[in-house]
């Protein structure tokens, strides 16, 4: 297979397509340079690591294989990384030897958020098919196990880009009929851009119960969430889906990971909730960012969630250079790989409560802090409410309500 050299970086908000600049593998090297043209418009794509500028721009940070972070957030990750490149061994191509240009190009249009990259090498167009829930997690299951051979281009045209280490899908949802469809870059109304995530081979059966009990009391808790629900196959399984915020219809917003922004290495992160504090008012340049932030540490904090990592914080840009804090997502129990807090709480990890949050607090003199950590804690102390609600099994219920110390 020819490498890729160069490829053409473009954004879409919504019908123009909009020219950003060009990426250079040479001699094992990555370079970027902005068009002229777009360094006008002043929209500022990743003002952290990749300030809008008329430089050839090469970045020195390790944990992107030499691409920066604004990039690297278009590649997948976990079980959208092993669907494309068990697709690309299917054709036997050598998967050492690709580049990070190499995978960008596959991706093409299909990303997320709204970086586009040209030329898309995309997979051979799959024939169009019903989704039936129950056989695509039938497929993930036999991807994970090596043996899955004719459904490898379905799968991964549903799920090639999305992130993340649980199998998952991008489709088409009908609210009003409930039917879903493969997705497109265009959806017709009333269809929706959504996720569906797959249990894991670890993962108790009730997960998407968890995870959705999770949903409910986050949003109990002031939390911002795109709206989540939860889908049923034939044989009465039970998957958590969530509407992509990503998108508004079928126009985009640019998504930008504070592990991209920030160029932090997720797995191996020394980042603290200050770092996210900072970076969220540095983008939104309103205080409020300070508490969005901390309410959403203490909902981690108080309800258990120590895979909170960087690549789970997430900032939006609109078509007018506008960033936000992106509604949370992946609120679930869980323990990290190590049984500490992924992001540290004013330096703690292991046993973080109210008194590292308080002190975070303090820092950034969030004046509010005491009736924010109150809130959330009133509503995490409801856990079995939000569980029988959803669906939770009795087991999981009490296994998780023993951890969160209740």
């Amino acid at each position: 297979m020819e490498r890729v050299k160069k490829i053409f970086v473009s954004i879409q908000f919504d019908a123009e397509e909009i020219e950003v600049g060009e990426l250079l593998y040479d001699s094992k090297e990555i370079y970027f340079k902005y068009y002229p043209t777009f360094i006008s418009r002043g929209l500022e794509i990743s003002p952290i690591k990749l300030k809008l500028n008329s430089d050839i721009n090469r970045t020195n940070d390790l944990p992107f294989e030499g691409l920066f972070g604004v990039f690297a957030d278009s590649l997948p990750d976990g079980w959208g990384k092993l669907l494309l490149d068990r697709a690309l061994a299917a054709r036997g191509i050598e998967i050492g030897a690709l580049s990070p240009l190499d995978r960008l190009a596959y991706i093409g249009s299909q990303g997320m958020g709204a970086l586009i990259y040209r030329p898309e090498m995309a997979l051979e167009e799959a024939d169009s098919f019903k989704i039936e829930l129950d056989e695509i997690a039938k497929a993930t299951r036999q991807i994970i196990s090596g043996t899955a051979s004719n459904v490898l281009d379905e799968v991964y045209r549903l799920g090639g880009s999305s992130g993340g280490a649980r199998p998952k899908i991008l489709v088409g949802y009908n609210p009003l009929t409930q039917q879903i469809i493969p997705v497109e870059n265009d959806l017709p109304p009333p269809y929706e851009h959504w996720l569906i995530k797959f249990p894991a081979s670890a993962d108790s059966k009730d997960i998407a119960n968890i995870e959705y009990a999770y949903y409910k009391m986050a949003i109990d808790a002031g939390i911002e969430m795109s709206d989540c629900r939860l889908f049923e196959g034939k044989s009465g399984n039970i998957y958590f889906g969530t509407k992509r915020f990503d998108r508004q219809g079928n126009n985009r917003l640019h998504l930008h990971s504070a592990a991209g922004i920030m160029h932090d290495d997720f797995r191996f992160s020394t980042l603290d909730y200050g770092h996210l504090m900072d970076c969220a008012f540095q983008l939104e340049r309103d205080v409020t960012a300070y508490e969005k932030v901390l309410r959403l540490a203490a909902f981690n904090v108080f309800a258990n969630n120590r895979d909170d990592h960087s690549k789970n914080f997430s900032f939006l840009m609109d078509a007018s250079g506008q960033w936000k804090l992106a509604p949370a997502y992946d609120l679930t129990f869980s323990y990290s790989g190590h049984g500490l807090h992924s992001t540290m709480i004013a330096g703690e990890s292991a046993k973080p409560n109210r008194t590292h949050l308080m002190k975070l607090a303090t820092h950034f003199n969030v004046k509010n802090a005491p009736s924010i950590l109150d809130e959330v804690q009133t509503v995490v102390a409801q856990w079995k409410k939000y569980a029988n609600l959803c669906g939770v099994k009795r087991d999981s219920k009490n296994r998780i309500q023993k951890a969160i110390g209740l």
